[in-house]
């Protein structure tokens, strides 16, 4: 950064500065058509169309998750080239996006099969951002496949809009100034789950979790553990298993075995269907321990896990980042438009892409450019309405999304195979925050914005 940057100096203008100089001192090489006099990296200069990159599990035990992404994210597109009812763009306020586009220019898109692998996801997103032209990158169910991504595009020099990771880490230790995520994460499940588990099944429970072998298992373990046993609970015991195992029944027994009443199940897509469903099966609802019904409970939920799941979650409590359901402007609005293209509800992770798509556009628009540090600057901070959830602030100290969040049941009487979860409690974003230096967010570097210049 120049010596000469002082209190006249705008944010977006230091960020810029900043960005330039660590890009050319240490940038990797990243090979593309459009390196050779670029003032920042796959700059569309005057071609008539941008090109985005969504990147989502095609395969593997987040597949379901994946094929929503997609959906939302070609929805995105046409509302921003013009075409269709414009869905949340009538209702997104403040909002610079005229439907011409970004920044006039026709909005294109690759895609990528992340494999719900992290290497599979970084190779897909490098050949997106090399051979495509990709300014932007998104996507992914996965938080291990989001941190590789968002460390990937760090250093390419590309903006990283999450799509669905709900580990704390994404926005804490690896939290990178290149990269923003709207998803709520691990300790705002436990902050909005805890007050609604204590009204139902008190303060004395021995609790037993499963949890997936990755940062996103981790993050959740700790942040419901945390949060149970600030209430009272007991925390028996925690066993770790495979992403995609497909067969949970030794770790099941093992719960039958012990003196738990309560099973947390800390997975998600297909594993929280299959470990959910062959608990139920195995007669884990039907045990009784020391004068209590046996409960399970999954914390973080979605209408796709439900569906596939069915009759199994019915009474089983858990948060969501958007339902379908919500009567806001924004998610009415957003319903109709997913309704009318796909003939089905959106699940939370087809919410997440279509705002994201939508929020990076904007801010390539209030910024005037596609520059991806002045990109940031204008996200850094920025706060919105008319998405879902509420008013949302894109915090700048660690680019995590702050909004209220949702707690869900299973319906006891569904009305129809997508409404199977109700809302049973929003939860104010004030009690879902919490301070930049958090414990469970300790660690981490924003560091400098990349322009990949």
């Amino acid at each position: 950064m120049s010596k000469n940057a002082g209190p006249n100096w705008s944010r977006r203008e230091i960020l810029k500065a900043s960005a330039a100089t660590s890009a050319a001192a240490g940038a990797p090489m990243f090979f593309h058509r459009n390196a050779f006099g670029a003032d920042f990296r796959n700059n569309p200069g005057n071609k008539a169309t941008v090109t985005l990159g969504f990147n989502v599990p095609q395969s593997g035990a987040y597949l379901e998750e994946g094929a929503d992404e997609l959906r939302a994210f070609k929805l995105a597109v046409k509302h921003l080239n013009g075409e269709g009812d414009g869905g949340m763009m009538n209702t997104f306020t403040p909002s610079a996006l005229t439907g011409n586009g970004i920044l006039g220019k026709k909005v294109e898109y690759v895609t990528g099969d992340t494999q719900t692998q992290g290497d599979a996801a970084r190779a897909s997103a490098q050949r997106m951002i090399e051979q495509d032209g990709a300014l932007m990158i998104s996507g992914g169910s996965s938080s291990s496949v989001a941190i590789a991504v968002q460390n990937l595009c760090q250093q390419a020099g590309v903006i990283f809009m999450a799509g669905l990771t709900h580990s704390n880490d994404t926005t804490g230790k690896d939290k990178r100034a290149n990269g923003f995520r709207h998803f709520f994460n691990a300790y705002m499940s436990g902050a909005a789950l805890g007050p609604v588990l204590e009204s139902n099944y008190g303060n004395e429970r021995n609790a037993y979790h499963l949890t997936a072998d990755y940062t996103w298992g981790y993050t959740q373990e700790a942040s419901i553990q945390a949060s149970t046993e600030s209430l009272g609970w007991n925390t028996v015991q925690k066993d770790k298993t495979p992403v995609g195992a497909g067969d949970f029944s030794q770790y099941i027994a093992k719960v039958l075995n012990s003196d738990a009443d309560t099973l947390i199940l800390n997975h998600y897509g297909k594993d929280m269907v299959n470990s959910l469903t062959q608990s139920v099966q195995l007669g884990l609802r039907d045990k009784s321990v020391n004068g209590k019904d046996f409960t399970i409970i999954v914390p973080l939920y979605s209408r796709l896990m439900a569906q596939g799941a069915g009759e199994n979650v019915k009474g089983i409590f858990g948060s969501t980042n958007w339902h379908w359901s919500l009567r806001d402007d924004g998610s009415k609005a957003f319903v109709k438009s997913f309704g009318q293209e796909y003939n089905f509800p959106p699940s939370q992770a087809a919410h997440t892409c279509y705002v994201q798509t939508l929020l990076y556009a904007d801010a390539c628009e209030r910024a005037g450019t596609f520059l991806p540090c002045e990109v940031v600057a204008a996200l850094e901070g920025f706060k919105f309405d008319g998405m879902g959830n509420g008013a949302t602030e894109y915090r700048a100290e660690d680019h995590q999304c702050f909004k209220d969040v949702l707690v869900v049941k299973g319906k006891e009487n569904p009305s129809s195979r997508f409404d199977l979860l109700e809302v049973v409690k929003v939860t104010p974003r004030a009690q879902v925050e919490y301070a930049p230096d958090h414990e469970m967010f300790a660690g981490g570097n924003l560091g400098e914005c990349n322009n990949g210049a």
